[in-house]
């Protein structure tokens, strides 16, 4: 079956074969993703809560600590996603995870900042790979109109990490003096154990492609088959012969690709300037605004921007698919993150800040999903592995420099002020950049009524 228009009526078989995909993958996926993004940011929970004072860390050592995970993650992601290529994701992911799980564990015995700074540098080398892995899994098992919808159930995972991981990370803290640990080694032991056992379970429940699933009928496995098929014939990377060197000659001279790269630096670096220093921002209320708080009450208050933010991702991403996704799906929330961030510095209280940062975290993850639905509209095969591999670079290199950034100038200016302007202007600078992708066309192929995927209204 070919290729439908995105204004047809879903037949029967496309929405049970839809249905069993959101199902089955996508919840799976996304413990998956849960668990890695709870890995890579438990050190900001542990870093206020003793960790920071046992190993004497200074603002700007911290930030090294919670960026320099990036640099092995940077380096090893293009070639992590074409081994996924090669050899499948089940087999890779299931790697991934177990690796990650048996380094995070580590942490648990970690005694000075030259060990933290060895531990995260290897916590990158092992989880390399594994977002932009996960995000061309789930876009290899649906059409280009449904994709939005499907990666935004699997982004929810990233914000409900925060939502239920702060305060599971809060309760574990609590556990000092548990086996002899103080209670942010508790906390790391704790959380590494799932991404072991997931990695396991992932090598006997993942299925690499449509026409492998015992679970989907006859009829599901063609349509799914044959849809995917006609888009990919259309895209960047369909040749058989497209794989290892010309992949990445064509991923990597592609304009697109790295503009959509620039766009999501600023995302992220928005995105891990408040994962990493949010609680360490809440630890500072007590001195600006006289507060003071439990280590239960602060994991709380670290998770409530991430509630709202789950829910607006889910609607936004809903309206994106229903209506077709625009460029102010992506440039609207950039500019309210851009403009929101630093104006919560200025809030008189602790309420009126964590409103402005859940306002910021809104505007971050709704875009997210509908950003990523971009690169496998004119890439696949190889090609898409080594494109997608590649943005996320660009954002895992955001990730490492917000975190020392950050440290860096607020060690240097005396307070968050400056860090948080410069988290703005990343996000502004995303805005502009969508918006000039989408006016030149540049973001997608067309649809049946030559009309381009994605635009500016």
């Amino acid at each position: 079956m070919g290729a439908t228009a995105l204004s047809s009526a879903p037949s029967a078989v496309e929405r049970s074969a839809i249905r069993k995909v959101s199902l089955r993958l996508v919840p799976f996926v996304a413990l998956m993703f849960f668990v890695n993004y709870l890995d890579r940011t438990a050190v900001s929970f542990a870093e206020p809560n003793g960790m920071g004072e046992d190993l004497a860390l200074t603002a700007a050592q911290f930030g090294f600590a919670s960026g320099v995970f990036f640099i092995g993650y940077i380096v090893l992601e293009v070639p992590s996603n074409m081994a996924l290529h090669r050899f499948g994701a089940r087999r890779w992911l299931a790697r991934i995870m177990v690796t990650w799980g048996i380094v995070s564990l580590l942490f648990t015995w970690v005694q000075n900042s030259e060990q933290l700074y060895v531990l995260r540098f290897l916590l990158g080398v092992a989880e390399a790979g594994f977002f932009p892995g996960a995000i061309l899994f789930l876009s290899q098992w649906v059409p280009t109109r449904h994709r939005t919808k499907v990666l935004a159930l699997f982004y929810l995972a990233q914000p409900l990490t925060t939502v239920l991981g702060a305060p599971l990370a809060g309760w574990l803290i609590g556990h000092h003096g548990l086996f002899g640990l103080e209670g942010w080694r508790v906390m790391f032991l704790f959380v590494s154990l799932p991404a072991i056992l997931l990695g396991v379970v992932a090598w006997f429940y993942l299925i690499d492609r449509p026409a492998d699933a015992k679970w989907l009928s006859p009829a599901e496995k063609d349509w799914l088959t044959g849809e995917l098929a006609a888009e990919n014939a259309t895209k960047t990377g369909h040749s058989e012969n497209s794989h290892g060197r010309e992949a990445l000659k064509e991923a990597f001279r592609s304009g697109r690709v790295w503009v959509l790269s620039m766009v999501y630096f600023g995302f992220i670096y928005g995105l891990y300037a408040l994962a990493f220093f949010l609680p360490t921002i809440i630890e500072g209320f007590q001195e600006s605004f006289g507060t003071s708080f439990s280590v239960m009450e602060k994991a709380l208050i670290t998770a409530i921007p991430y509630l709202p933010a789950a829910i607006v991702l889910f609607f936004w991403s809903r309206h994106a698919t229903r209506h077709g996704a625009k460029a102010w799906h992506v440039a609207g929330p950039a500019v309210v993150g851009g403009v929101s961030i630093p104006v919560a510095l200025y809030m008189s209280s602790p309420s009126a800040t964590i409103a402005v940062i859940t306002v910021t975290a809104c505007a971050i993850f709704a875009a997210l999903p509908v950003f990523w639905s971009l690169p496998s509209r004119f890439l696949t095969g190889a090609a898409a592995a080594a494109g997608i591999a590649l943005i996320n670079t660009a954002g895992n290199i955001a990730g490492f420099a917000a975190g020392y950034v950050t440290g860096w100038l607020k060690d240097f200016s005396g307070g968050y002020t400056l860090p948080m302007f410069v988290v703005g202007g990343f996000m502004l600078l995303s805005a502009a950049l969508m918006t000039v992708l989408a006016t030149r066309g540049h973001t997608g192929p067309n649809d049946s009524a030559g009309k381009p995927l994605l635009e500016v209204h």
